[in-house]
């Protein structure tokens, strides 16, 4: 009995050494570090893959799993385009602005994509698409180009930052809401942490 006891208490937490809780948004001077990066290195891939993932808002899921069909109609890619979440079930719009559609022809292009297939592919034979491992690690590699500590950020970093700054110019919860697809708005602030943002920011106006 006491051996055993020993053994579990002798294990390592699985949160050891990690960084645990919400991953931060980039902010808009970061963004386009990382954007302009990706350009110069003419990373066509990543560059598509980054674009997207500030527009769609899109949890890593649902994300590597977006297929042409899903934002090509008629020859064309959307403007908006509509999904439906794994994790919720529930459908999720989302805009692709013109950079984002300019960098998806040149992924479609450089890949010669067809009308059924994944936009993301995998470079392992396995699998038929980017898995979200795979994307973790990619985002963990933009952030640290920026000089950042890849373990303070994550896929979720991604899906916040474009809500983020949504947020910060409207205060408008429901716009975020709608955007990233939550059912209730609780969900929103808590995932934004706008509560605690805008407290502070009152805070710090007020000069004593």
């Amino acid at each position: 009995m006491n051996n055993q006891i020993n053994t579990t208490a002798s294990k390592t937490p699985w949160n050891k050494g990690k960084i645990v809780g919400q991953k931060p948004a980039l902010k808009l001077k970061e963004l386009w570090e990382i954007r302009i990066r990706l350009k110069m290195a003419r990373n066509i891939r990543e560059l598509a893959l980054f674009n997207m993932a500030i527009d769609s808002k899109l949890r890593g899921c649902d994300l590597v799993c977006l297929k042409m069909n899903d934002i090509i109609h008629g020859g064309k890619i959307l403007k908006r385009a509509v999904i439906i979440q794994k994790k919720t079930k529930k459908p999720v719009h989302f805009e692709i602005i013109e950079q984002t559609r300019d960098s998806l022809k040149d992924l479609i292009n450089e890949y010669e994509l067809n009308y059924h297939d994944f936009l993301f592919k995998s470079r392992l034979c396995k699998s038929e698409h980017l898995s979200t491992r795979q994307y973790a690690l990619i985002v963990k590699k933009w952030v640290a180009s920026i000089g950042f500590d890849p373990m303070e950020y994550g896929t979720h970093t991604m899906r916040r930052t474009k809500a983020a700054l949504i947020y910060q110019k409207t205060k408008n919860l429901r716009v975020v809401q709608l955007l990233l697809g939550h059912s209730k708005p609780e969900s929103t602030v808590r995932y934004l942490g706008v509560e605690v943002d805008d407290a502070l920011e009152v805070s710090e106006q007020m000069d004593v």
